[in-house]
């Protein structure tokens, strides 16, 4: 049995997603970021940054934060989606680590300043709106080559597909000239959508 600690983030919904994917059993623990809950002295005591998601695997009384660290424990613990040998192994956990570092810091802030920021700054929401669309047109020419990121269905896509289900309309109405047509993300993005265990995450947590 796994403890989901989520809210409705595309970083909550990669952990509900890979979930349902693997067949897991889960208990899932609303964290309202909105209210400040993820502060709480007992979330913190699972996630010390304080960020969902975050998860208690009971099976082996192992706590688990950062959205990228509980994938692969999901996977290693299950046998899906991420290949147990290289060069396969190195290129899922390539562009896996690329969404980390990438494509959610960064359409992260370009919501931000964008939705949330009391003053609009027009030389912040350039930059990281720019940054995104240069972001997703490198993923654009991967997935023209591949049919998934990595090459087959992985943990990787599960990490990109919260976020470019929100963001790629936005993005790539606003930045047309940089992504261009962007038919290979379009086309990933419709493929996943369809998937049984990717509409039941997305629509975790119910509040």
């Amino acid at each position: 049995m796994i403890d989901l600690y989520t809210w409705t983030t595309p970083n909550g919904r990669k952990i509900s997603v890979m979930l349902e994917e693997c067949g897991l059993e889960y208990s899932v623990h609303p964290v309202n970021i909105g209210k400040g809950e993820q502060f709480k002295p007992e979330f913190v005591a699972i996630c010390p940054n304080s960020k969902i998601p975050a998860i208690v695997d009971k099976d082996s009384s192992l706590s688990i934060f950062e959205s990228g660290a509980i994938l692969i424990h999901l996977a290693e613990k299950t046998g899906k989606l991420l290949p147990s040998k290289n060069p396969a192994r190195a290129k899922v956990l390539e562009w896996l680590f690329w969404q980390m570092a990438n494509i959610g810091p960064m359409l992260g802030q370009a919501n931000h300043f964008i939705n949330a920021a009391p003053e609009k700054l027009p030389y912040a929401i350039n930059r990281y709106v720019t940054e995104c669309a240069r972001l997703i047109k490198v993923m654009d020419d991967q997935l023209g080559r591949t049919e998934y990121i990595a090459g087959d269905y992985s943990i990787a896509d599960v990490a990109l597909y919260p976020w470019l289900a929100v963001g790629f309309p936005a993005i790539k109405a606003a930045k047309a000239d940089v992504v261009g047509e962007g038919a290979n993300v379009a086309r990933w993005i419709a493929a996943i959508g369809e998937r049984p265990a990717v509409k039941k995450g997305m629509a975790v947590p119910t509040v």
